[in-house]
């Protein structure tokens, strides 16, 4: 029986250092060839190998519109890994790692008006509030209307947040900053000893409320495996 394909997707070198440096933080190009030490051109065909196979996509940057960010997609790849690891021996389902760990966790985007409010709120709530997180933008403005109505449909009450500016939080120690936006990366002061992440994730500002909807939704899926990495690592 021939592997899955997946395994040979993934098992190239280049392609799993392309996918773990994409698990930690959305990247553009010229970020992943100077991490993973190789010609633009190389590194370019393997990505298009993992686009074709589902587990990467690509968005234009909002900062740089000549410029794109590579998104992995960790849903896929845990769906696929799972069902590896089944096909070899129904014994390899892997068990979820003990939720016991904390972590000071910063949302950041523009206006810290909807994607880092609902981020902040959704970390709190998924993490049954071991995750102490908080939210700022670069140029705060008043929550949107659809970004409290997504988040009350899910249990969450954003009329009680208010706006806050970067700098509030200049002198505070966390252990993940994540960046929500291109345009807030460009700006983000140091924030010595915390991780930073950027998961690249279009404004749904100037849209209506279902693009509000597939942020708070993406956002779920990228707060679920970012409290799952805290606990790994909490337990590693």
């Amino acid at each position: 029986m021939a592997p899955p394909h997946f395994l040979k997707l993934a098992g190239h070198p280049l392609r799993w250092r392309l996918l773990t440096e994409l698990s930690r933080s959305d990247l553009r190009v010229g970020e992943l060839c100077e991490r993973a030490g190789e010609r633009q051109n190389l590194v370019s065909y393997h990505l298009r190998q993992l686009r074709d196979g589902g587990l990467v996509s690509a968005r234009r940057s909002a900062a740089d519109g000549r410029d794109s960010y590579y998104v992995l997609d960790l849903d896929r790849c845990a769906e696929l890994l799972t069902d590896v690891g089944v096909g070899l021996h129904p014994a390899l389902a892997t068990p979820g790692t003990p939720a016991t760990a904390t972590a000071e966790v910063l949302f950041l985007c523009t206006g810290n008006s909807a994607r880092s409010q609902l981020a902040e709120a959704l970390a709190e709530q998924l993490s049954d509030h071991r995750v102490n997180a908080h939210s700022a933008g670069s140029n705060p403005k008043p929550i949107h209307p659809h970004a409290i109505r997504v988040a009350a449909d899910r249990g969450l009450d954003l009329t009680t947040r208010r706006p806050k500016h970067l700098s509030t939080f200049e002198n505070r120690r966390f252990d993940y900053v994540v960046s929500l936006c291109d345009r807030v990366r460009e700006r983000c002061p140091e924030f010595p000893g915390a991780e930073l992440v950027h998961w690249s994730i279009p404004d749904p500002s100037p849209h209506g409320l279902p693009a509000f909807e597939r942020t708070a939704g993406e956002l779920e899926t990228r707060i679920r495996f970012l409290i799952r990495a805290i606990d790994w690592r909490h337990h590693a």
